[in-house]
């Protein structure tokens, strides 16, 4: 078998993977700025200056003047590689939009719009079948995603323990479509898998942060995000269509509440010194073999099973140094990023594992001044992601992250002389 891709830039979908054909697709980064030059580290992070929604314990350190912004958009460039052929394909994308402020004494709130999965590949492979002499033609179609809007709470509940959670409403479809036809044919069978989530997702944080004698400290964090059934009934659509009488057959399967979220668990150690250095090491682990999805392929019936995805870890370290961030001259002030990380696939190829992926990332955090604020920062990152595994397509995505964090003294108390 050979594919032929026609990879378009799909911005809204914001992949071109074919890898998106499984599960609910390629998941998506969940950092934010700070976090996207670290190689998305984040769990163990706690600063007062920044949105950080991967542990919604991190809202209690926001500064009690201040209401802070930030967005950020992506840009990439992948090359597909099988065999001795290779396609690129670009696209680009608004990645998130967050929020936070301070409620009351000890108490933080942010909200915001992420994104949690990604659908958007077009292909096509062809199959030379001797006996018959006919060359069959598949044409593989994907696009969607899901998405979610949180609002979280974090709580500094005494000395150095702080605790969090995030209420997301989880929303988004997907339509997945395989188009067969020969050379000697004159049917054309087209089948569509497609689904419509509207469900929530929670998830809860805990951050404990230990001063190390005047210089340094550590901070642990951990988090839980609940499993559950998403309430969706996926379709698969079949029509068989003969091109010489213009007619069709149409049959209708509904897997009955055949997608889930899975339960999972994360942990995270940061180290600072001086307020120079800050080094985390997160690890992650989601229970997609607990799940079910749906199969067309048990018995003839198209319906809810399970064991058809696999358990997904991914480990990331990274590293922000800056050298001093009082100081007039402007180099010192910029905060410079490095990060690191390794992930399994959370599906399987024809039975097979899907492909891991070993990325690197390096990035900025430039200060922007003017005569009414001195703390908002562009935050630009650069990201390498190498996807692959034995005997199937590898992808090589260079990725561009920008993200700006405004940060306003919007409850400071004005004195008039």
């Amino acid at each position: 078998m050979v594919a032929l891709f026609g990879l378009t830039a799909m911005a809204q979908s914001g992949t071109n993977s074919p890898y998106s054909q499984y599960g609910l697709g390629v998941l998506s980064e969940q950092s934010q700025g700070f976090s996207r030059g670290m190689n998305g580290v984040g769990l163990a992070l706690r600063k007062g200056n920044i949105v950080n929604s991967l542990n919604p314990a991190s809202y209690s350190a926001v500064d009690s003047l201040t209401m802070i912004f930030d967005v950020g958009l992506m840009g990439q460039t992948t090359q597909f590689k099988e065999g001795g052929s290779s396609v690129k394909a670009n696209n680009a994308n608004f990645e998130y939009a967050v929020a936070s402020f301070r409620l009351m004494p000890h108490v933080g709130m942010s909200f915001g719009v992420l994104p949690y999965s990604n659908v958007g590949y077009s292909y096509t492979a062809t199959t030379y079948l001797a006996q018959n002499q006919t060359t069959l033609l598949e044409t593989y179609q994907g696009s969607g995603g899901l998405h979610q809007m949180y609002l979280g709470a974090g709580w500094h509940v005494f000395g150095p323990l702080s605790v969090g959670a995030n209420v997301s409403y989880l929303w988004g479809t997907y339509n997945r479509s395989v188009t067969n036809s020969g050379s000697t044919e004159i049917n054309t069978l087209k089948k569509t898998h497609s689904a419509s989530v509207n469900s929530y997702k929670i998830d809860f944080g805990v951050q404990w942060q230990q001063p190390l004698g005047k210089e340094d400290q550590v901070t642990l964090g951990l988090t839980m995000g609940l499993g559950h059934k998403l309430g969706a009934d996926p379709q698969c659509e079949i029509v068989n269509a003969n091109l010489l009488t213009s007619t069709s057959d149409t049959t209708i399967f509904v897997a009955d509440n055949a997608l889930e979220l899975p339960m999972s668990f994360g942990a995270g150690v940061a180290w600072s010194h001086k307020n120079k250095w800050l080094v985390e090491v997160d690890a992650k682990m989601e229970k997609w073999g607990s799940v079910v999805s749906p199969n067309n392929d048990a018995g003839g019936v198209y319906k809810a099973c399970d064991g058809l995805l696999k358990d997904r870890y991914s480990v990331n370290i990274g590293a922000d140094y800056v050298p001093a961030a009082m100081s007039r001259t402007f180099l010192n002030r910029v905060h410079y990023r490095l990060g690191a990380g390794y992930s399994t696939p959370y599906y399987y190829i024809n039975g097979k594992d899907g492909p891991k992926e070993l990325s690197v990332s390096a990035g900025f955090g430039i200060p922007l001044q003017n005569a009414y604020n001195n703390r908002s920062v562009l935050n630009v990152s650069a990201q390498w992601v190498r996807t692959s595994a034995p005997d199937f397509i590898r992808e090589n995505t260079f990725r561009i992250n920008i993200g700006l964090t405004f940060n306003e003294r919007w409850f400071a108390k004005w004195k008039v002389d």
